[in-house]
This record gives C-alpha cells, sequence and structure tokens, in this order.
C-alpha cells in the first residue's frame, strides 16, 4: 500500500467533470487518504469507494450540506471517529471546493437566490474551515486551499454575476485574514482564482456564450480540471510550507494583474 501519512478533506468533488473530482483523484494519487463531503451522501460514498478501490488510500464519503452548521459538525465529527480508529491519518488538508453559480443579472436576482449562493460559497467555506481548523492547529501542520473565481478580481463573467461574483470576492478576504491569524501555528491558508475551466458547468452553454469566453483568453483555451488540481495539491505539499494569504491565479491569462 501507498505510504499515506494525511488525509485531505474536500466539499464538492462528486461531479464527473469537475474540479473536486480532479482534485480528489490528484491526492489520493500523490498518496493522501481523501474524505469527500457532498450534498449528495450516495455520490459521495461511491466516489470514495472508487477512489479507494483505484488508488489503494482509505477513502470515505459523507453527505453533508456545508451551509448547515450541524451537518458539517456531524461530518467533522465521524471524520475525526475514523482518524482516532486508526482508519485514516490525520486531516492534513482542507479543499473548500463546493459552490453554485448565479447566472441570472442583478435585477432578477431575488434575495432567495442571494442568500443560497452566499450561503453555500462563503458561509460554506466558513463553516467547514472553523470544523477542520482546530485540529489542525493541534498537530501544527495544516494547509487549507479555497476555492473563489476570477470573477472575484474582475467582476462577474458569463456564468457567475453578482451574486458569485461578491461570494467568491468574500472568500479571497476570508482567506487572507485567516492566513495571518494562524501563521504562527503551522497552519497555512491559500486561494485559486480559476478562469475558464473545462467542467460540466459548461453543459448547455450556447455557442454565444463559448465565443464571449474564448475570446478573452489570450493562451486561446479553457483550463482543465487536472491543471487546477495539480494547485491544490502543490499548495498541500511541504513544497508550499512559505505561501500563505497567497492567491494562485489559473486563467491562461485572461486577467493579468
Amino acid at each position: 500500500m501507498t505510504s499515506i501519512q494525511r488525509t485531505a478533506v474536500l466539499t464538492g468533488a462528486t461531479s464527473e467533470k469537475g474540479i473536486g473530482l480532479a482534485t480528489a483523484r490528484r491526492y489520493a494519487r500523490e498518496g493522501w487518504g481523501v474524505v469527500i463531503l457532498d450534498l449528495d451522501g450516495e455520490k459521495s460514498a461511491k466516489t470514495a469507494q472508487d477512489i479507494a478501490n483505484e488508488f489503494n488510500v482509505p477513502a470515505f464519503g459523507y453527505q453533508v450540506d456545508v451551509a448547515d452548521e450541524a451537518s458539517v459538525a456531524a461530518a467533522q465529527a465521524a471524520v475525526a471517529a475514523e482518524v482516532a480508529a486508526g482508519r485514516l491519518p490525520v486531516v492534513g488538508a482542507l479543499a473548500n471546493i463546493a459552490g453554485i453559480t448565479s447566472p441570472v443579472p442583478f435585477l432578477e436576482t431575488d434575495l432567495a437566490l442571494w442568500n443560497k449562493v452566499m450561503a453555500v460559497n462563503a458561509t460554506g467555506t466558513y463553516l467547514v474551515t472553523k470544523a477542520f481548523l482546530p485540529a489542525m492547529i493541534e498537530a501544527g501542520w495544516g494547509r487549507i486551499v479555497n476555492m473563489s473565481s476570477v470573477s472575484a478580481q474582475r467582476g462577474g463573467g458569463v456564468f457567475g454575476k453578482v451574486p458569485y461574483s461578491a461570494a467568491k470576492a468574500a472568500i479571497l478576504g476570508f482567506t487572507k485574514a485567516l492566513a495571518r491569524e494562524v501563521a504562527p501555528t503551522g497552519v497555512t491558508v491559500n486561494a485559486i482564482t480559476p478562469g475558464a475551466v473545462d467542467t460540466n458547468i459548461r453543459v448547455g452553454s450556447t455557442d454565444e456564450q463559448e465565443a464571449a469566453i474564448n475570446a478573452g483568453i489570450p493562451m486561446g483555451r479553457n483550463a482543465t480540471t487536472e491543471e487546477v488540481a495539480a494547485l491544490f495539491t502543490f499548495l498541500s505539499s511541504e513544497d508550499a510550507a512559505y505561501l500563505t494569504g497567497t492567491t494562485m491565479d489559473i486563467n491562461g491569462g485572461s486577467h493579468i494583474h
């Protein structure tokens, strides 16, 4: 069996063409234990089992609503029990990836949609981090990597308009402030801001939407999910020990600052 020292916890890692699944698989390929937290418990469990079978690492999946404090606390307790029982290595990385978009214009955005987008993207990042951070601090080592978006930097996009941009910008502020606060503990906190990525969120997009996206990318293509996943595992590695509070752009040159 691969030598495993730590476990990576990921939110939103069950979509077949998603960044989360690609990242979970990359962690496993690099020898990490894997925990998947997703709203679809059945898919979480199956995805974890598939990863365990393919990569010969311990992997568990749980049904979790990242915007619900009790649901997140229950998942954290379940993971802690597996660690205590020796079925999982200690949690060393948290990848906050779960998120939803807001494709409608601002004046068509009602309060329910605003609250939902904020809850899943921003509040979810806060709740899951708060649940898993104490064990990292106790261990004196940890890596928190938060998914933001180029939409937070330049304001909106074809698929992510005002609520999404606002929520992803909140994640950047959260990342920087928390990084400063926990820097003495051995825990780093960083963010990734992808531009256009070839994921299932693009299914059903129109030719006009795709043309608008591609026209703004100097490299002339979308990122692959594997390219984004590589940043998550790099920021979780020993090589990234002196990186904290950073924002890692991956956008093909569509936003340079």
